[in-house]
């Protein structure tokens, strides 16, 4: 696994980097500026860009749009100390693959980018209840509901479950389907609903109201 860090606190930056390489991940840089991690991205294609939120200049956010823009494929995933609901949220929708917190244990840390890399959208448990906390309502209104109506009974059942977390393999084993199928799905509501990942399709849902608890 190839990681590149963005993080603007030095001695942060440098432990983390030190901790990585001994569990055996290479990072392929380690910056202390948005901007200049953009462009290592664009020119060391990693398999997964580690990024703060809190940066002066070009923040973790903006990154994450920029990328975005540049239909960079490399999964991103914030690694912050912010516990606010509105900065997880506005990550997952700018297209965060992952949400994980600076106090984790290092081994929960290297697990979960192994996860992100193989495809899952990871979060860090102590906010994995934060999405249920943003529905406003019971009920979506009239414009929002009409953002589903383009997707079958099945793929909205799929993106309720990618609602509430789930990866494809455990999609898969409660439907009774393949994983492939579920992929297929999955990349079927991206389409419908226009965005770029599954996160942001689960922010959208939950924020709606689609999914009954």
């Amino acid at each position: 696994m190839r990681v590149l860090l963005i993080d603007d606190h030095t001695l942060f930056r440098i432990g983390l980097q030190e901790l990585l390489e001994r569990r055996g991940i290479e990072v392929c840089d380690a910056v202390g500026d948005g901007a200049t991690g953009i462009a290592r991205a664009a020119e060391l294609n990693p398999d997964v860009i580690l990024l703060d939120m809190r940066m002066p200049a070009v923040t973790g956010l903006e990154v994450l749009r920029r990328l975005q823009d540049a239909d960079c494929a490399t999964p991103a995933v914030m690694l912050t100390t912010s516990r606010d609901e509105r900065d997880l949220v506005s990550c997952l929708r700018a297209g965060a693959r992952g949400y994980l917190l600076k106090d984790m244990e290092p081994d929960d840390l290297v697990a979960s980018l192994g996860e992100i890399v193989n495809g899952d959208t990871v979060v860090a448990p102590d906010m994995t209840g934060v999405l249920a906390r943003v529905v406003k309502g019971d009920e979506p209104v009239a414009h929002e509901r009409s953002r589903f109506a383009d997707l079958t009974p099945r793929e909205t059942e799929i993106l309720c479950h990618l609602a509430a977390g789930q990866s494809n393999k455990v999609i898969a084993r409660e439907l009774g389907i393949s994983d492939g199928t579920v992929k297929l799905h999955v990349k079927s509501i991206l389409r419908k609903l226009q965005v770029h990942s599954r996160v942001q399709a689960a922010v959208i849902a939950v924020e709606a109201g689609l999914c009954k608890r």
